[in-house]
């Protein structure tokens, strides 16, 4: 590690040195802008207090929504208009489907619409929530909020597009990664005023030991987020014709599976289902459904929990599969003269593919759930503030979001450093 950091101080690497400070100083922008209240706000009339099942959406703006900031709405609105393309892409409807065939160019157009579809639900989704929080508003007064949470959405799609492009990483999941960590230095201090109390040397003593216990219990969730993160499962192929498949042949004779190959999304579909009834039953606002809902269809309630955790196993094989399609990788295969060894190319091989990945799948929507599910019980034993999560979705993004991040600042290193060594020998 701390050789990495020594490369990346290295004079000859100035280049990465600035892709690196530029998309610190975006993220700055980013967190400078979740600060700044949306003009014509009252403070005290704000309705964000108890945020329930939009504190997943909170915590990936690093808490603008409960500020009611110009970054409230984050970038959500994509995230969702991209789930809503990809889906649309099943031969749903035939044009997103051919897109999603012509390569280059059908991704550049999806990816158009998708930056279109985000922006209309950036608008359809800041008046509903302005409706929701802001108390005493006229409908031009939520139309104005709207529109501005509108473009603060818009201006982060613009400066993740500039960090993509000049910086490094994926400016979108960075954004999302900046604000999870801005939330963690306030859970410590929660974590450490809750646990250390007392007046005696005694309890103030014993309330240490428990905050390292917490902290400690925090870093091992981390250690196996990394491994569910980093796991996977390699299915061996053999290539017929070498003389057209050598350079590949080389670098890689088997096909990785990831553990968790749908990474985070089954966790924030399943969250985003079931909040559904208790968005419902905040407009509403009819006594006796809200409180059916209160007590059956949140996630700290029994029946809630069970569907949450069900949902993100059903959401596992469905995001997996979206993805990693069984026949489009045989055909793939079977184009590019490769084979399973012992497995015959066409059904079998669609079928041993389906099978490995719904049992890798299993096992991977297990520990999702595991992690996903953590806070809630975590949150329930315990007597701890409701913002001190052990575990959680952020954990898993932020911990997704850093692997890829170092992976592709290693991969930069090693082009510079094999780039030197030619040129030395030259």
């Amino acid at each position: 590690m701390f050789a990495k950091v020594k490369q990346i101080l290295n004079p000859k690497n100035k280049d990465l040195q600035k892709k690196i400070l530029f998309t610190f100083v975006c993220l700055f922008i980013f967190k400078l802008g979740t600060t700044i209240i949306v003009p014509g706000i009252d403070t005290e009339s704000l309705g964000t207090d108890n945020l329930g099942f939009l504190e997943l959406m909170n915590a990936m703006g690093g808490g603008a929504l409960e500020q009611f900031s110009i970054f409230a709405l984050g970038v959500m609105p994509y995230i969702t208009a991209s789930i809503i393309v990809q889906l649309l892409q099943m031969d749903i409807i035939p044009y997103f489907a051919e897109l999603a065939k012509q390569g280059g160019t059908g991704r550049a157009k999806l990816n158009q619409i998708t930056r279109y579809l985000g922006i209309a639900l950036a608008f359809i989704q800041g008046y509903m929530f302005s409706f929701a929080f802001v108390s005493g508003g006229t409908p031009m007064e939520y139309m104005t909020f709207a529109l501005i949470l509108t473009a603060g959405t818009s201006l982060l799609l613009w400066i993740g597009d500039q960090i993509t492009t000049k910086g490094i990483g994926n400016g979108i999941s960075l954004i999302i990664m900046a604000g999870i960590i801005a939330t963690m230095p306030n859970m410590f201090v929660e974590a450490w005023n809750s646990l250390v109390t007392g007046d005696t040397v005694q309890l103030i003593s014993f309330g240490i030991v428990k905050f390292i216990l917490f902290a400690l219990l925090y870093l091992a969730i981390i250690l196996g987020v990394v491994y569910v993160e980093c796991a996977e499962r390699r299915i061996p192929i053999q290539y017929a014709n070498r003389s057209t498949t050598s350079i590949l042949d080389a670098k890689q004779s088997y096909i990785p599976f990831k553990l968790n190959s749908a990474g985070v999304m089954p966790v924030i579909l399943a969250s985003a289902f079931i909040s559904i009834p208790g968005i419902i039953a905040r407009f509403i606002k009819k006594e006796g459904f809200t409180l059916f809902v209160s007590k059956y269809l949140t996630m700290t309630t029994g029946t809630g929990f069970i569907i949450y955790i069900v949902c993100i196993f059903a959401f596992a094989y469905f995001y997996t599969f979206l993805q990693l399609k069984p026949k489009e990788l045989a055909e793939n295969l079977n184009k590019n003269g490769g084979f399973i060894p012992g497995i015959r190319p066409g059904d079998e091989t669609v079928k041993y593919i389906s099978k490995t990945l719904k049992r890798i799948t299993t096992v991977g929507a297990f520990a999702l759930a595991i992690i996903a599910g953590l806070p809630i019980v975590f949150g329930t034993l315990s007597s701890l503030p409701t913002n001190v999560r052990i575990g959680g979705t952020g954990l898993l993004i932020v911990v997704g979001v850093a692997l890829e991040t170092y992976k592709q600042i290693d991969s930069e290193l090693v082009t510079r450093t094999g780039y030197t060594r030619r040129r030395r020998n030259r």
